[in-house]
């Protein structure tokens, strides 16, 4: 029943968490700082490392509530819940005490680097490169679609060994390994990709070119593979779910107020079935994919990777569906309107595709739910 409803300390976190996005103002650096005050950023790390004890099942909830307020922060599903949960997971102590309480607290970021040029969606076709000089690293690669790192103190790099040969990433054995990356790293480089999608996190292509790390850059173990890996993509999809649950929600509120003051021949638009009933079927679709949400949250938090993983990949896909269909509605509920500047929804509209692209398509999702829970052959 934990999954269905949600205990009486949930629903204070997330009406606390609602209170405070609405009453803050829309500035991303700020909202940061002051989420990260009240513990809100760092929920999901470690209590003794600073942060609230909690899971991706708290901080999931953090962030669909301030994407309900309209006030998302895309990083909160790169810092803290990828990159935080491999390190506590996976890192040494020293990394955890380096990394951590800086995480939680919000004075450093971290960004996630894993999606390359020419590997796409098959990340065994990875070429990013790592290998020994002596005691050290020499990273050579490139990734693209990287976000926030601007303004992240450092990057999470997934790459390869060298060791490995090239039948072995054919055949899916491909061993990843990850590190972190500073900033300020000589050889490391970032440039801007110019995006239609307007956000204040940014996107950026990676250059590493010979990039030298210490043996302690290396996060867990470099043969430990795939489960080192996916620590860190299911908190992702779990938390892309929230980012567009809470999107989905904040253009269906517009919506239905829209709907209950515009008045045309003396009734209120709402007052219409073609009007009231796509609204009604966008709550319905949205409460669905929060419910497949809390389910992968608390597997993953039960620590059931397989199974996490699995309602992980439904949850992202439910709520990608849904907020799509949300913000199209809400759009064309408000006509006109809907596409200017002042009721601020027609940005939605690309915002909202990302959830169906990122970090994995919903192509890709439903292959791996045929291959996976269904057992059909696979055609590649």
């Amino acid at each position: 029943m934990t999954t269905l409803i949600e205990s009486e300390e949930h629903r204070a976190l997330r009406e606390a968490v609602s209170s405070f996005a609405k009453t803050h103002p829309h500035d991303t650096k700020s909202l940061w700082q002051e989420a990260a005050k009240l513990g809100y950023i760092g929920v999901n790390l470690p209590e003794t490392h600073g942060g609230g004890g909690g899971g991706i099942t708290e901080l999931s909830l953090v962030l669909e509530e301030l994407g309900a307020a309209g006030n998302p922060l895309l990083m909160m599903i790169v810092s803290p819940a990828i990159c935080g949960t491999v390190i506590a997971r996976y890192g040494t102590e020293a990394q955890k005490q380096e990394w951590l309480p800086a995480l939680a607290d919000g004075s450093r970021l971290m960004a996630f680097g894993i999606t390359e040029p020419d590997a796409g969606s098959n990340s065994h076709r990875i070429t990013t490169t790592a290998r020994r000089d002596g005691t050290d690293w020499l990273l050579t690669g490139r990734k693209v679609f990287v976000s926030g790192v601007d303004i992240a103190d450092a990057t999470l790099i997934v790459g390869r060994t060298a060791t490995v040969s090239a039948k072995e990433g054919r055949t899916g054995s491909l061993k990843p390994c990850l590190f972190i990356v500073p900033r300020d790293t000589p050889g490391f480089t970032h440039r801007r990709i110019d995006m239609e999608l307007h956000s204040a996190e940014k996107q950026f292509e990676l250059v590493l070119d010979d990039v030298r790390l210490p043996a302690e850059a290396l996060v867990g173990d470099e043969d430990a593979g795939l489960l080192q890996l996916f620590a860190g993509l299911n908190p992702e999809r779990i938390m892309t779910a929230a980012f567009a649950i809470g999107m989905g929600r904040y253009a269906l509120a517009k919506a239905v107020e829209y709907a209950r003051d515009r008045t045309v021949w003396n009734t209120p638009i709402g007052a219409h079935q073609a009007i009231a009933h796509p609204l009604a079927q966008a709550h319905i679709e949205l409460e669905l994919a929060r419910l497949m949400m809390q389910k992968a949250a608390h597997l993953y938090d039960a620590g059931d990777d397989t199974a996490a993983g699995e309602a992980a990949n439904m949850a992202k896909y439910a709520a990608g569906e849904a907020c799509v269909k949300a913000v199209d509605q809400a759009v064309q509920t408000l006509g006109g309107n809907g596409l200017t500047s002042e009721f601020g929804i027609a940005r939605l509209i690309t915002a909202s595709r990302v959830a169906r692209i990122a970090p994995v398509s919903r192509e890709m999702i439903l292959n791996y739910v045929s291959h996976q829970t269904l057992g059909l052959p696979k055609s590649y």
